[in-house]
């Protein structure tokens, strides 16, 4: 499975996104994009693994993940942040939709200072909304996702973070791996 990722080795994933080096201590290495990911998990910084999700996943899967990872947690999120999952879910369902966009782009320029209004934003760097025409200096829609998984694990408690956090990562090795499946039989 792993030489059907979009990013066959980590060092791959690095390669084509400068960025993640900005966001992540760990080096990257020939190891398949897959078996990186654990052992961050695995590591000093298993916080890591979730950045490495976020850039490893297309970018409407990566925002997609990180809608069903915060959907874990509701339990933990303001009513805000549950519209904004809402306003998530429609836009990825329909990304090309022109009634969702009016709302991920107001969303999206809300300041970034909850979990789902990382996620918000996210999708609006993906989308081609008003949001992100107007706000070039806005980071990369994986450095929202990751930021926006991260802020929600924040707010688990310390004795669940790592199991939290390892299915989170689990998830998102999942969805890599269907994106490939899927990015072949399309190509087929």
């Amino acid at each position: 499975m792993a030489n059907e990722l979009r990013f066959k080795t980590a060092r791959d994933l690095f390669m084509a996104c400068p960025a993640v080096s900005r966001d992540m201590v760990a080096l990257p290495t020939e190891q398949p994009s897959i078996e990186f990911c654990r052992a961050l998990l695995a590591g000093r910084v298993p916080e890591e693994a979730i950045t490495f999700c976020a850039y490893l996943l297309p970018e409407r899967a990566a925002v997609w993940w990180a809608h069903e990872c915060l959907s874990h947690l509701t339990v933990l999120l303001d009513s805000r942040d549950q519209e904004l999952l809402a306003v998530v879910r429609d836009w990825v369902s329909e990304p090309e939709s022109p009634h969702h966009r009016p709302d991920v782009s107001k969303a999206a320029a809300m300041p970034p200072t909850t979990p789902a209004a990382w996620i918000a934003l996210a999708a609006g760097r993906h989308g081609n909304g008003s949001a992100v025409e107007a706000a070039p200096a806005l980071p990369p829609a994986a450095r929202a996702v990751s930021a926006g998984v991260l802020a929600g694990l924040a707010r688990v408690a310390l004795e669940d973070r790592f199991s939290v956090l390892s299915a989170f990562v689990e998830m998102g090795i999942q969805m890599a791996e269907i994106e490939a499946l899927r990015q072949s039989a399309d190509a087929n």
